[in-house]
């Protein structure tokens, strides 16, 4: 079973009956999966007693909004304004608990070049890649391509859920690819393509769930394979089960200290025919409706959703009194760059 640490403060009797508002929505691309994984944490929350909010910040300021009458936000927003580590500024500054990591790591992990440095500093494998912005030539896309080889991903340095990214496989296709990821982000970027499978590890602050082999007929573990394809399957294999398991469960729970995390992440591999990882990305937010992975693993220990969820609750408290006490803990209010 998971464990985290209790909170010592005036909390630790109050954890069951809560007033939480759940940020879900929000303005980003990936704006309907955070509605329906906010939808899904609030019917679990109010099924344990709390008395849930529904805050989206499409249609209410969060710089204005007051949260006085809040114990805790629950955040469910993906992308810009939800992974950037900008809501995440705001409610340090006024005072809110909140689930998962704070507005530094957040901004660290959304931006996948940021990570990857992060990643090597620690020794941690991840694919070979370059960084392209929007006022790059195409002749030198082309040049940066041909120094990584081909095939290769081009993706947005900032968003998640796969979106803008392409699997290039020849020097023709690479025009489209860098116009797709520029619709979205004014970084791209190129990186190497590792063959293999692809895997996928949740980690609650330094607990590692049980890794998922994820299988998909298409190129990669695109959007529609996430969202919308019913022949992609998911493994869960037990921790104890495989070398391979046990291994990516460790190098997940490395990744996410190399960044900082806190809270539930998402550890997202690539295992080349040798049997070696490759981390990809950690995601801060990872989708959190009753069918998504993060769920699944918790699943397989025997962690149902609304456990999970006050696990989740249980770890922002840990983390808000650990971190309190700490000079400058509001960070100043700028969006990620």
């Amino acid at each position: 079973m998971i464990q985290i640490a209790a909170p010592s403060g005036t909390w630790d009797d109050k954890l069951d009956s809560l007033k939480i508002t759940v940020l879900l929505g929000g303005t980003s691309a990936e704006r309907e999966v955070s509605l329906a994984g906010g939808r899904a944490i609030a019917v679990a929350l109010i099924s344990m007693g709390h008395e849930v909010f529904l805050l989206d910040p499409k249609k209410t300021d969060c710089l204005k909004h007051d949260w006085s009458d809040c114990d805790l936000a629950f955040i469910a927003l993906h992308g810009a304004f939800g992974e950037d580590g900008y809501i995440q500024a705001i409610l340090d500054r006024a005072d809110v608990v909140y689930t998962g990591s704070g507005s530094a790591s957040s901004r660290l992990a959304f931006s996948k070049s940021a990570s990857k440095v992060a990643f090597r500093s620690k020794s941690i494998e991840t694919p070979e890649h370059r960084l392209i912005s929007r006022a790059d030539s195409l002749y030198r896309c082309m040049a940066v391509a041909k120094s990584i080889g081909y095939p290769l991903f081009m993706k947005p340095d900032r968003q998640g859920s796969s979106l803008g990214v392409t699997f290039v496989r020849q020097a023709c296709q690479l025009e489209f690819a860098v116009n797709r990821v520029f619709d979205l982000d004014d970084l791209g970027l190129m990186e190497q393509a590792i063959p293999g499978e692809e895997w996928t590890v949740a980690v609650i602050d330094d607990v590692a769930l049980p890794p998922i082999h994820i299988q998909t007929k298409r190129d990669f573990f695109d959007y529609q394979a996430k969202y919308e394809d019913d022949a992609t399957s998911y493994e869960v294999v037990d921790l104890h089960s495989s070398s391979r398991a046990a291994q990516l469960a460790a190098i997940a729970v490395d990744a996410c200290k190399a960044l900082g995390t806190s809270g539930v992440a998402r550890v997202d591999f690539r295992v080349d025919p040798a049997g070696q990882p490759f981390v990809l990305e950690v995601n801060t937010i990872p989708g959190m409706t009753s069918h998504s992975l993060v769920p699944k693993a918790a699943a397989r220990i025997g962690c149902d959703f609304p456990t999970l969820c006050t696990h989740m609750i249980r770890s922002a408290f840990a983390h808000y009194e650990r971190t309190r006490s700490q000079p400058c803990h509001a960070e100043p209010l700028r969006k990620a760059v």
